[in-house]
């Protein structure tokens, strides 16, 4: 029997999925890290952290499946896209804590190149628009802004004395013990410094971030060589063969491998992608061109819309307010009020808010609020949130002309039948659950079968794909409508206070 091993790094853990050859989750493990907020809008992790909760994730999804390392045919890993680290090609040592891609502190950089005329360039060439969501200004703050860097740091860097990645090419660096300095095309199409359309860096955008070439990694197929990791870390060595950013790994785990496809990942933020093929879509509705995959030297493209707070405002409820004590509970609140918020909307702008708004100064806005406002009431309105962001998303990708009919759903979130069922009221489309929600770990561990020849192509490793629950929309047009109005009407409110 040949085994897949899925590293699936996220905003708050390392996940290992160890998949027999059927794409069947065998066992797993997981170990979670440290984020920090030294700052209002900046969020950092610990890369020696993130290193060493994976390899513990790692050593106990194999203790978990009663198997040794040997057993295993080829490592697969997806991460947390856009998060950046910049480290020391010798000794290891990150300059800095790894800047994560919820990060705003280039917010006002930003602003600068949109005066400056600069975005259209940069959206041409990337498929991006300019915000600190992306790695580019984020590393670019790391070699000019950094109150911690030394004065020789450019020069480090053009002499090839540093390395730059986002956690994919950090892992590979780290795994390989430092023989491979690799990323995938889909990682790199979300540091804004990748040509889209000719698979390149690109040498305008270097200039205008003044980033040194030397630092970046060779950018390969999303199924390919990424190099080895090595037996030290587990005991036997493990070929790495498939890499691909957390979104676009779900796209291929929910097997949206043909045009016009569409998944919604629910995890820390909430993700939508529409599968393009091999046509670079433009978005007139200031979504994202990207890179869901390339295989063969192919690019597959897609369109995405991205939205920076899901699963984190159920945490922050937890966490926070202590409105909750465990997820079970959201649901439990919703049933108790029948999904009846009385009113009350919550835009969990908590680090600005995403597509297709792109306000990098919006915070977080509870309205509505009564003397008879209840709990269960504020937590439904939070599980409501995700739902009003996605369908403005769907709303703009129909606007693009990329109308989505279905909807593949996949994350932690989805457990929950409550949300699931709101989503298809809400969207009025129908909605799928596959048996398998570990979707990102699962494309992780499809691209590794590819790269490593147990699978003849993707077509071949999507037939896995399996239906759990399909939700159809079971909801009056009227009801439908006051809720989208309400939203509306909320988020207008918070947007006239950004003018």
């Amino acid at each position: 029997m040949a085994y897949l091993m899925a590293v699936d790094l996220g905003t708050s853990s390392s996940r290992v999925i160890i998949f027999d050859g059927d794409a069947r989750v065998i066992a797993s493990g997981q170990k979670e890290f440290v984020s920090k907020f030294p700052d209002n809008g900046w969020v950092e992790q610990d890369p020696d952290e993130i290193w060493m909760t994976t390899l513990a994730a790692g050593r106990a999804a194999l203790a978990d499946a009663g198997l040794n390392a040997s057993d295993i045919l080829a490592m697969g890993i997806t991460n947390q896209r856009e998060t950046t680290v910049l480290w020391d090609a010798t000794t290891g040592t990150a300059e800095y804590p790894a800047i994560v891609w919820q990060d705003r502190r280039t917010a006002a950089y930003c602003e600068t190149l949109r005066k400056a005329g600069k975005e259209a360039m940069i959206s041409d060439i990337t498929g991006l628009l300019v915000d600190p969501y992306f790695s580019s200004t984020k590393l670019a703050w790391l070699l000019h802004n950094n109150p911690e860097r030394s004065d020789d740091i450019l020069q480090r860097a053009a002499r090839g004395e540093l390395k730059f990645g986002t956690l994919d090419t950090y892992l590979i660096w780290r795994f390989s013990k430092t023989a491979s300095h690799k990323t995938d095309a889909s990682n790199a199409s979300r540091t804004q410094l990748f040509d889209i359309r000719n698979q390149c860096w690109s040498d305008e955008l270097l200039a205008l971030f003044d980033i040194p070439q030397q630092l970046l990694p060779q950018v390969c197929d999303s199924a390919a060589d990424f190099g080895t990791c090595d037996a030290e870390w587990f005991g036997s060595d493990i070929p790495i063969t498939g890499v691909a950013g957390d979104q676009q790994a779900a796209l291929i785990g929910q097997a949206c491998i043909n045009s016009g496809m569409t998944k919604s990942t629910y995890g820390t933020g909430c993700f939508v992608i529409t599968n393009t093929g091999e046509e670079l879509v433009r978005s007139s509705q200031r979504l994202l061109s990207t890179v869901a995959y390339r295989i063969n030297g192919v690019p597959t493209y897609a369109v995405e819309g991205s939205i920076f707070v899901a699963g984190v405002a159920i945490r922050w409820l937890r966490d926070q307010v202590g409105l909750i004590s465990n997820v079970a509970e959201m649901q439990l609140a919703a049933d108790s009020c029948d999904g009846d918020t009385g009113g009350v909307y919550f835009i969990p702008a908590f680090t600005g808010l995403g597509a297709p708004h792109w306000q990098t100064d919006a915070r977080g806005v509870l309205s509505g609020l009564g003397l008879d406002t209840s709990r269960d009431q504020i937590i439904t309105a939070t599980l409501q949130s995700v739902v009003f962001q996605t369908n403005e998303l769907l709303s703009a990708m129909g606007d693009d002309g990329a109308t989505v009919s279905r909807l593949r759903i996949d994350g932690g979130m989805v457990v929950n039948d409550w949300l699931c069922q709101f989503l298809a009221d809400i969207l009025n489309i129908q909605v799928e659950r596959p048996k398998c929600i570990e979707t990102t770990a699962l494309g992780a561990a499809m691209l590794a079968g590819v790269g490593a020849g147990l699978f003849k192509n993707l077509q071949a490793a999507a037939q896995s794909w399996q239906l759990d629950k399909r939700f159809s929309p079971d909801i009056e047009e009227c009801e439908r409508e006051q809720h989208l109005m309400g939203w509306s009407r909320a988020m207008r409110a918070l947007l006239s206070t950004l003018q």
